[in-house]
Parts: C-alpha cells; sequence; structure tokens
C-alpha cells in the first residue's frame, strides 16, 4: 500500500490507515526529517525481527531507535536524565538527533541490548509525531540505506516504493527525503559526546 500524506498538515485518514498497518503487526516505511525510515509497532516483535532481517543483522544487536511524539514520554522508557541533558534534548528536538540514553527495564524485552540504551528521535516532521500520537506509544525507528555505494540514502519516495514494496506493508509517500542522517549524541555518561555527526549542528 501506497500512502501519500501531506508533510505538513497530514490527514487523520491517512494516519489511521498507518497505524492500523502497525498494529497488525506490518512494517512501514515513513519519512522523517532526516532519511526515510523503516518501523514498526515497538511491541510486535516479529515486525522488529523482520526489520533486522531485511537489514541483514540480528535483532540483538542492531542499535534500532525509538520516535517520540515529545518529551513527556521521557520518563516511561528511559532512566532519570539529568537537566543539562533535559535542556539540550529540550534546545534541539524536535529535530535532526538521536539522543542515546539509559533504557529503564520496562521497554519490550526484544530491545534490551546488553548496553541497556535506547537511542530517542523526536523528529520535526509532523507525519511520525502524528502516528506515535495516534498509537499512544513510540515506534521503532531505523534508516533505509541503499547497495549503491554511491547513493547511500534513497530520497524519492517513488523509488523506495519500487524498492520495499513486497517486502513492507505501507510506504508513505511524504515528499523527497533528505540524504543525511540524525546526529547522534551518546548522553549514558556525565559528559554528552557525539559519536555522529549528521545533518543536525551541534554547539
Amino acid at each position: 500500500m501506497l500512502l501519500k500524506v501531506h508533510p505538513e498538515n497530514p490527514s487523520q485518514r491517512q494516519i489511521l490507515k498507518a497505524c492500523e498497518v502497525l498494529r497488525d503487526g506490518g512494517v512501514l516505511v515513513y519519512p522523517t526529517d532526516t532519511v526515510y525510515a523503516l518501523g514498526c509497532d515497538i511491541y510486535k516483535s516479529r515486525a522488529a525481527e523482520k526489520i533486522a532481517r531485511m537489514k541483514g543483522i540480528r535483532l540483538n544487536q542492531a542499535d534500532f531507535s525509538f520516535i517520540f511524539s515529545d518529551l513527556s514520554q521521557l520518563s516511561d522508557y528511559t532512566k532519570l536524565v539529568s537537566n543539562p541533558v533535559f535542556k539540550m534534548m529540550k534546545a534541539y528536538l524536535p529535530g535532526p538527533y538521536t539522543f542515546i540514553l539509559p533504557a529503564r527495564n520496562n521497554i519490550p524485552r526484544i530491545f534490551r541490548s546488553r548496553k541497556k540504551t535506547i537511542g530517542i528521535r523526536i523528529p520535526d516532521n509532523n507525519i511520525p509525531l502524528e502516528i506515535v500520537r495516534e498509537m499512544g506509544h513510540p515506534i521503532m525507528t531505523t534508516s533505509i540505506h541503499d547497495e549503491d555505494e554511491l547513493i547511500e540514502y534513497t530520497t524519492d519516495p517513488e523509488l523506495i516504493w519500487e524498492k520495499y514494496k513486497d517486502q513492507v506493508d505501507a510506504v508513505i509517500d511524504g515528499g523527497y527525503g533528505k540524504n543525511e542522517p540524525s546526529t547522534v549524541i551518546d548522553c549514558t555518561n556525565q559528559e554528552p559526546v557525539v559519536v555522529r555527526l549528521g545533518i543536525g549542528p551541534v554547539d
């Protein structure tokens, strides 16, 4: 299923269709404020395992992140965040950043890595944010990579549909994506550390 959704003002009907796919244990491709992503309901383990297979990795070794709708969801899935880290997140989000934080034990078992951390994204794109709000909990997210060594990320949703239509349950066409990933900041130690410099600038 290919869903064309307006990126700034997504229709409720299309958002509900996307959520129905996720609640049924499906895999979804959707835009973010960086690159297009693969995602699923965090409570649908088979869907998460399918995405791991698609990326050629084992689920317990994957660095999949969660998309939140806002910072109010932090306390449900992460351990106590220091004031400086919270202020930094509040300043940068929504935006093209992934924050790595200590995970609480109540996150789904399939995402409990040995590192006991969780990646958090609040992208500046209304489509995934509205999906998460409608779902009532985060969705799993991981960037789509392209096998072409010269083109790391596919930006055209129609090309993404052609490539993935037999592997996923729905692709959301929210316009052209970007070809640079998020900036990743590890906040699990005393001082935050930039572990990947992506599209998000860091002061």
